[in-house]
């Protein structure tokens, strides 16, 4: 017995219960405002058999589907944050973000690399605007991080740190490099590279025991805990 004579597409089933044409209804679906049997369905492929209920929320509109940004407290050790970011790992005490869609973790472009051994804020986003201005200019973008040391700083060193050293053979520009602590380095700069900031401790003496990235832009991490992700907010800018 061919069992699709009792079943039909999703998008089918809801084009036909709107009524709408087929791609509204594929847009109602990936929108997650479609149920089978009281459980949202985003896949407009999906089947729906002889006896299932399918609903649409009363709410439901079938605009295109905004990209989003996504914000990432990245462990350390991590090499893909993008495998961080799952719906359990979803912060959803957070006012004001959007309603979550399975479709938010899918092309999400890692705009603000961390060195693997790096913690701390990590911007993961599927605008394009966004992308743009983390990536194409993000050496305008100031970053502050916390680095944890050991070792003895040589003579003159925080002074080397804020201006004087070279990286891959290049002067770095001037920073803000200040003590936090005993052991901990505050750095705020822009344009940083992969592997600078340790290489910047070494040449001075120093060891780099833990690195967190706490703030890009005029967005911080706050109380984002680790491995958790959140929204961007609209009114957030970096």
């Amino acid at each position: 017995m061919n069992d699709s004579i009792n079943t039909h597409r999703l998008s089918k089933r809801v084009a036909e219960l709107l009524p709408c044409s087929r791609s509204e209804a594929e847009r109602y679906i990936a929108g997650g405002w479609v149920s089978i049997d009281g459980a949202v369905v985003e896949e407009p492929a999906a089947h729906v058999e002889a006896g299932q209920h399918v609903s649409v929320h009363p709410n439901a509109t079938s605009n295109e589907i905004p990209p989003v940004t996504l914000v990432l407290h990245r462990p350390a050790g991590v090499t893909d944050p993008r495998t961080c970011v799952t719906h359990e790992s979803w912060l959803q005490t957070e006012p004001g973000q959007p309603r979550f869609l399975k479709r938010h973790l899918i092309r999400l472009t890692d705009t603000t690399p961390l060195d693997p051994e790096a913690s701390g804020l990590v911007v993961l986003t599927q605008d394009f605007n966004v992308a743009r201005k983390l990536v194409s200019d993000g050496q305008h973008v100031e970053q502050e991080y916390n680095v944890e040391v050991s070792g003895e700083i040589r003579e003159n060193g925080l002074t080397l740190l804020n201006h004087g050293l070279a990286f891959n053979g290049k002067a770095i520009p001037p920073m803000k490099v200040s003590w936090q602590s005993e052991n901990r380095l505050r750095f705020a700069l822009k344009g940083v590279q992969l592997g600078q900031l340790a290489n910047m401790c070494q040449q001075v003496g120093l060891q780099v025991l833990s690195l967190k990235r706490i703030r890009i832009g005029r967005l911080p991490l706050a109380r984002l805990p680790v491995g958790q992700w959140r929204y961007l907010h609209e009114r957030e800018r970096f």
